[in-house]
């Protein structure tokens, strides 16, 4: 038997099966593979796909885990932050006195005895590569940009020294009307200077269909709460070593940050993020409380504890910022797509320019000769928004989503059938094939296991009591990449192998799925396995963002252990016992954790065994991985199809979700356990998202007013229905050796518009903005 390494057929294809059995089957249809022994001798128990339990899971269970608060770091102290009350304006007086009086006070940390950031000085230096404009730069002024910005930092021995000190801090202001409601201020709109107006064909030219729907689509402004709170210890080593302990999404990104920010040398800045309570989006780059963690830390001489309060995280640490939409859809009367049109308004903050991917999923998810969008940002005395529990997409697919659904009741067609009718078979951008697309595949199982052939076709034809039932669906679609990243591995003496790299987990499971992986490439069983991420002294990897941590990090991983399994073939067959012999590769078959000889069985050599006889303590290997040229040939997408049923009190108008399928095409899944959970999530923030999220302002003032969780809405538990996850399970084979695709994301991109399609479905009530609670129904 032979076990594939690769992914590549003689034909340029992908391997689809993981071992041949003959050795005419191997040689017709891949030329990837190394041999396994399969006389007597069980084949090893490829590990990718596994069902894993979260191999961190104890130490998470047993409190083991630190994150990024409860690192123990000897002389530390606390600061605590006091945020504006103001939006706009300025400082006119800062009085510190009673403050720097206080009992356990060692400083308190204004704009006026700042260390400084060396940054702040030069625009260029200051620029986040990433983003557009200037970063809020922290205590260097008097100017306020935003309500909560942060104009002081009590730093004290403890926390609630700290705490004491920060109400004693007097601040009065020159305020000056707040400009932060998008809806009235959209005549500012400008293009991005990231983004530009896409055109395929004729302008607007759903107007000329002879059937066509034009709505305007709005979502709100929501935001991440993770359970763990964003903070930061900093200490500085010396005056050009800084070390961080912080909630990060990627621990090299933040390194290079810091050393642009603080203009320090290329050793000069460790970043630690072993554990992730939460962040997708919320910890993607350097937020103020960092900064001031630092700048406290270089202005007391001792490190510093910044932990944000729960209403601070409401615009320090970014947010889903709001959206206007307006979608245009035009078909001929058997549902084919003639137009597509797609306008959308979003906010930034008047210093930086955040954009997102907004209208992107209107331009691959359907076949149609025109299509036309537009994405416009409005600044606003705002802080800057940044993804949040999924990237733009999750808004932009609410509204072409529900759009689809408005123009199937126009013609009276089912939702599904138009969506079927309009299947691209390959990207209408650009026209490339797609790398795989499997969402034929989602529709179809999808539909089965909810039961959509019974639906019935008019609004309001079910009822249970005093509950109106409804059916909705969407898909969903999403890009599927990977960017360069690095892995080290390191096998010891007795076995065991260290694999590392300098990503994150924020909750997906990273270090359990890359364990798999490497337990695949290497022939080690995964429970000697041990994969180190969170530290940016490793090995350089991509943030965990946009869906491509698996097949990035993977990559590496996947590269680094199969290059130390071929090491270990060639040393095996110069170890003294086997040379004599004069063994080719082909006459060596593998076996977990060695080698045998195919015509002698009884004789074998252990990983442990073949070091020893080379007098190795180990091997230590290091490899990049990156994205291929094929890549450039094909386009990579995860695609979903979302069934949902609501349940609506005719009464009241409270909306129940009350059953969920889920059907996804992410390629191979790399753990069926983890992977299904992370749909879960996915589910429960589209729940959320849909039905009960919404950030309100007081634009009289700029202040969020529902700035904690007693008032901000989340699901819990009681909100959540059966959800049932269907994966197609194919092999993408051009993105990577792993087979895998990006999947973070997918789960959400169009769920919100399931919902509000059925809500439609049950009520006859088209609900058009986010979140739809009762008094929009009633």
């Amino acid at each position: 038997m032979w076990l594939c390494v690769g992914v590549v057929k003689p034909n340029g294809e992908g391997c689809r099966t993981p071992t041949h059995r003959t050795t005419e089957e191997r040689e017709k249809n891949c030329r990837s593979c190394i041999p396994l022994f399969m006389k007597d001798t069980p084949v090893t128990d490829l590990s990718i796909g596994k069902p894993l339990s979260r191999v961190d899971a104890r130490q998470k269970v047993m409190g083991q885990a630190l994150y990024a608060a409860e690192h123990a770091v000897p002389g530390v102290v606390h600061g605590v932050l006091l945020t504006s009350s103001i939006a706009k304006g300025r400082m006119r007086t800062l009085d510190t006195s009673a403050a720097e009086k206080a009992p356990g006070v060692l400083a308190i940390l204004t704009h006026r005895n700042s260390p400084g950031v060396p940054a702040y000085q030069d625009t260029k230096a200051n620029n986040n590569p990433r983003l557009e404009g200037q970063e809020l730069r922290v205590f260097y002024d008097d100017q306020i940009h935003f309500s909560n910005q942060p104009v002081a930092l009590a730093i004290a021995d403890t926390l609630e020294h700290a705490q004491h000190a920060a109400t004693l801090v007097r601040v009065q202001y020159d305020a000056t009307p707040p400009e932060t409601n998008l809806a009235a201020h959209r005549n500012r709109g400008q293009k991005p200077k990231k983004a530009d107006d896409y055109l395929r064909g004729q302008a607007n030219a759903y107007q000329q269909a002879p059937v066509r729907v034009e709505q305007e689509y709005r979502t709100p402004v929501q935001v991440h709460n993770p359970m763990e709170p964003h903070a930061a210890i900093a200490r500085w080593e010396s005056s050009q070593k800084l070390t961080v302990y912080n909630k990060t999404q990627a621990p090299a990104l933040a390194k290079q940050d810091l050393r642009r920010m603080f203009q320090l040398p290329e050793d000069g800045v460790q970043v630690h993020s072993p554990f992730v309570g939460g962040a997708f989006g919320g910890a993607s780059r350097i937020w103020p409380q960092e900064v001031a963690a630092i700048l406290g830390a270089k202005l007391v001489g001792r490190p510093v504890k910044v932990v944000l309060q729960r209403q601070q995280m409401f615009n320090l640490v970014g947010y889903r910022p709001h959206s206007l939409q307006k979608v245009g859809l035009g078909a001929t009367p058997d549902g084919q797509l003639v137009g597509i049109t797609h306008e959308a308004f979003g906010q930034t903050s008047r210093y930086e320019e955040f954009a997102e991917r907004i209208v992107d999923p209107t331009k691959s998810a359907y076949r149609s000769p025109n299509l036309n969008t537009r994405y416009q940002l409005v600044p606003l005395d705002l802080s800057t928004p940044a993804w949040t529990r999924g990237p733009g997409e999750s808004s932009g697919s609410f509204a072409l989503e529900s759009a689809m659904d408005e123009l199937a009741y126009a013609l009276n067609m089912d939702p599904l059938a138009l969506r079927l009718q309009n299947f691209a078979s390959v990207d209408p951008v650009g026209d490339k094939p797609w790398s795989s697309n499997y969402l034929r595949a989602c529709y179809e199982q999808g539909a089965a296991r909810f039961g959509w052939s019974k639906r019935p076709a008019q609004p309001r034809a079910t009822r249970d009591g005093e509950w109106l039932v409804g059916w909705g669906m969407s898909m969903g679609i999403y890009k599927a990449e990977r960017s360069k990243a690095s892995a080290r591995a390191q096998l010891f003496a007795d076995g065991r192998l260290v694999v590392q790299s300098a990503t994150a987990d924020v909750g997906p499971g990273t270090a359990t799925i890359m364990s798999q992986i490497a337990a695949d490439a290497s022939g080690i069983p995964v429970e000697n396995i041990r994969f180190e991420l969170g530290d940016s002294s490793l090995p350089p990897a991509p943030g965990q963002f946009g869906s491509h941590t698996a097949a990035s990090v993977g990559s590496a991983v996947h590269a680094v252990c199969t290059a130390l399994r071929q090491q270990l073939l060639e040393l095996a067959l110069r170890a003294p016992e086997w040379a004599k012999r004069q063994l080719t590769a082909p006459e060596v078959v593998a076996e977990t954790g060695g080698f045998r000889q195919a015509r002698h069985p009884k004789n074998h050599l252990t990983y442990a065994a073949i070091l020893r006889q080379h007098n190795l303590m180990g091997l230590d290997l290091t490899r990049d991985a990156d994205k291929g040229p094929e890549q450039e040939k094909y386009s990579g997408k995860s695609f979903c199809a979302n069934f949902v049923e609501v349940r609506v009190h005719e009464n009241t108008g409270a909306v129940r979700v009350s059953r969920v399928v889920s059907a996804l095409d992410v390629g191979r899944v790399l753990n069926h356990k983890t992977a299904r959970s992370q749909v879960y999530g996915s589910v429960v923030w589209g729940v959320g998202m849909a039905l009960m999220e919404d950030a309100r302002m007081d634009h009289r003032y700029g202040r969020f007013v529902n700035n904690q969780l007693a008032e901000y809405h989340v699901p819990v538990c009681a909100d959540i229905p059966p959800i049932e996850v269907v994966f197609v399970d194919e092999p993408d084979q051009h993105l990577d050796p792993m087979g895998a695709k990006g999947m973070g994301e997918i789960g959400l991109i169009g769920f919100t518009a399931a919902i509000a399609n059925a809500v439609y479905h049950a009520t006859g009530k088209r609900i058009r903005e986010l979140p739809i609670t009762p008094d929009k129904l009633l």
